[in-house]
């Protein structure tokens, strides 16, 4: 797998990109300010109303942190105006080569929707990386992904259309998605009343969901005079029965006893999450960061494949935290 450039990046850590309807330029500014606030610095703000260009501009020159990109772009005269106004990315729902060629010409990163295999092909065909899938629940959802992710393994997706804070993470945990699209964090009504507040609100509940935090098991470190296979067999009568393992013992798939040089004061807390590389990224504000000697790839050969792995400095109270791919 190539290395994502840096927006592709910035788009994975962030994970949601809001599809924005605006029907007034002047809530442009607003809007970006609540979605930020809310853990969202992005936008994908769509040429569905005639203010697509003026609400770009605004957010660009006054939220300058925002990632703003222009969506449901359709015509080359659509995508000049979007990257004329400062947009950062294109998207659209279709496949056009015509808009297609006009953004790459552009050096804009450009992120055509596809709906089948003969559309990712043409996608590959110019050189592209990332498509948007959509309508992502119509054409098969998850298992579409999972079918594509076969005869096109570098391609990355943004699956919109159908997706909510209940079947986020099932979108988010597939390998070749980069981010999800939607606006139920945003829905136009709530724009249009200026329920800012609320919208940070929802954009927090859906940067949570989106994480897909979930315990996976608690880790013992064994010692010379307590070996892990003494240990295991004590916690065996629990009905937890022993998985030995090179370095570790599971016992069922809750507790692990790490064979020597275990992590943690205390032991170690694994810790589920459908991206380990945007969980990474979200936890950096509440001041955690990755080991890096502890990262581990989902092709041990690829180091630009997405993270299955890494531990987690601080401790907590004496126990270690790492993050698990699904």
């Amino acid at each position: 797998m190539t290395e994502l450039p840096e927006i592709f990046k910035k788009i994975r850590d962030i994970g949601i990109m809001p599809v924005i309807k605006l029907d007034k330029a002047e809530d442009a500014v607003p809007l970006a300010k609540a979605l930020s606030k809310g853990g969202i610095p992005m936008a994908e703000v769509t040429y569905r109303s005639s203010a697509a260009e003026a609400s770009i501009k605004a957010m660009v020159k006054e939220c300058p942190d925002m990632l703003v990109g222009a969506g449901t772009v359709t015509t080359v005269e659509q995508a000049k105006s979007a990257i004329a106004a400062g947009a950062k990315f294109v998207l659209a729902p279709g496949f056009d080569p015509a808009v297609v060629d006009f953004c790459l010409s552009k050096k804009v990163p450009m992120i055509p929707g596809v709906s089948d295999a003969s559309q990712v092909e043409a996608a590959i065909a110019k050189g592209l990386k990332v498509v948007k899938l959509f309508p992502a629940s119509v054409v098969g959802g998850t298992g579409m992904l999972k079918a594509l992710a076969g005869p096109f393994a570098d391609m990355m997706f943004v699956p919109t259309g159908g997706i909510n804070t209940e079947n986020v993470v099932e979108y988010a945990k597939q390998p070749n998605v980069l981010a999800v699209g939607g606006s139920w964090m945003v829905k136009t009504e709530m724009i249009n009343e200026g329920k800012w507040d609320e919208i940070t609100s929802d954009c927090k509940e859906a940067v949570k969901a989106i994480q897909g935090f979930k315990f996976a098991h608690v880790g013992m470190n064994a010692t010379d005079e307590n070996p892990a296979e003494a240990i295991s067999e004590k916690i065996a009568v629990f009905g937890l029965p022993p998985k030995p393992g090179n370095s570790s013992i599971f016992n069922a798939t809750d507790i692990e006893i790490m064979r020597k040089n275990g992590r943690g004061v205390h032991g170690h807390v694994g810790i589920r999450c459908a991206n380990v590389d945007r969980s990474v990224a979200y936890l950096a504000q509440f001041g955690f960061k990755p080991v890096e000697e502890t990262m581990a790839h989902i092709s041990k050969d690829d180091p630009n494949s997405p993270l299955k792995f890494c531990y987690l400095l601080p401790e907590i109270n004496g126990f270690a935290f790492h993050l698990v791919r699904y």
